[in-house]
């Protein structure tokens, strides 16, 4: 049995202490882009204010929505600073950010909801999302920390549309030492995914990660290719796909809301993961998501690094926004 240690030493495959130095570091340079839209703003909007007042709710709001958190969230936020005005727990403006703070720390906890993998058995993963998203980087760095867990992988080209997808994840495979099962260009997607799970069976394999093409979410024929293939799986395999895991990308903003629910409307998302925090002043589409979608955010992505994809931290998270930058 490979050894459960991972890279920083924890036994069990747990993730090394979430407060790392060196990650929390890495994201905070990664949401700087994002600090500066939203908590910026925020700073200046309250620099020397001494008492609440309708315009500071005003202009919170507009920095709100601007900062892609959302109508729903900037309502119930504002609504919530409105109210402790009122019973005087509101008293002066900085406050205001802590408030702020704790609502999103609440927000994104029901979202906080890592990827397990359980030991009995062959543990599927359909990754799905629109081109560009960084799909095909985010299977082999999942493959990566999965390996390094001891937990044996292999990795499905079934997208059969582009010989490029299938070189890179080729590439992957290699880069991450976990077999690839993989057909020619043009072959039929669910064909390829036949195979791979007869042949994860037989070897004994205990998660598989498929790669399907970039889907355009507005095109009812692929988003049918999408159920035919989770109708396969399901079929030989019970239980399959185990997790249906989107990506999208943090710098759409608005649009990685719209592609979630088309996605989750048609294949039943089970996992999000947001990629691309680190160039994009929209990391505030994470609070929304959470907010508007009942589907758990599994991993962010803030740099190109192997190590740079990482188990989603509420509480990490807002705080790295948050900190002030040295």
């Amino acid at each position: 049995m490979p050894s459960m240690k991972n890279n920083n030493g924890n036994e069990n495959g747990k993730e090394a202490p979430k407060n790392n130095e060196g990650f929390f570091r890495r994201l905070k340079d990664g949401l700087s882009k994002t600090r500066k839209g939203l908590v910026k703003n925020v700073d200046e909007m309250i620099f020397g204010e001494k008492v609440i007042s309708r315009d500071l709710f005003e202009d919170l709001e507009e920095i709100l929505i601007t900062a892609d958190l959302g109508p729903a969230f900037t309502f119930d936020l504002v609504e919530e600073m409105k109210d402790k005005a009122k019973r005087k727990e509101l008293t002066d403006a900085e406050t205001l950010k802590q408030v702020m703070k704790n609502h999103m720390i609440d927000i994104l906890g029901q979202s906080d909801t890592p990827l397990e993998i359980p030991r009995n058995g062959l543990y599927t993963i359909m990754v799905v999302g629109v081109n560009g998203t960084g799909k095909t980087t985010t299977i082999g760095k999942i493959a990566s920390q999965l390996t390094k867990k001891g937990i044996s992988t292999m990795l499905v080209a079934a997208d059969t549309f582009r010989a490029a997808a299938i070189e890179q994840l080729e590439v992957w495979s290699q880069r991450v030492h976990v077999p690839l099962i993989k057909q020619k260009m043009g072959a039929d997607p669910s064909a390829v995914v036949f195979d791979a799970i007869h042949a994860a069976k037989s070897r004994q394999t205990e998660a598989v990660i498929i790669d399907t093409a970039g889907r355009l979410h507005t095109q009812v024929n692929l988003m049918e290719e999408l159920k035919k293939i989770k109708r396969i799986m399901g079929r030989e395999l019970e239980g399959a796909p185990h997790e249906t895991l989107l990506v999208v990308d943090a710098t759409t903003g608005q649009n990685a809301v719209s592609q979630a629910k088309m996605f989750n409307e048609g294949i039943d998302i089970t996992g999000i993961v947001l990629t691309k925090l680190d160039g994009t002043a929209k990391g505030g589409i994470v609070i929304r998501i959470a907010k508007e979608l009942d589907i758990p955010i599994r991993y962010i992505g803030i740099g190109e690094g192997i190590d740079d994809l990482r188990v989603f931290n509420s509480e990490d998270f807002v705080n790295a926004l948050f900190e002030p930058t040295e």
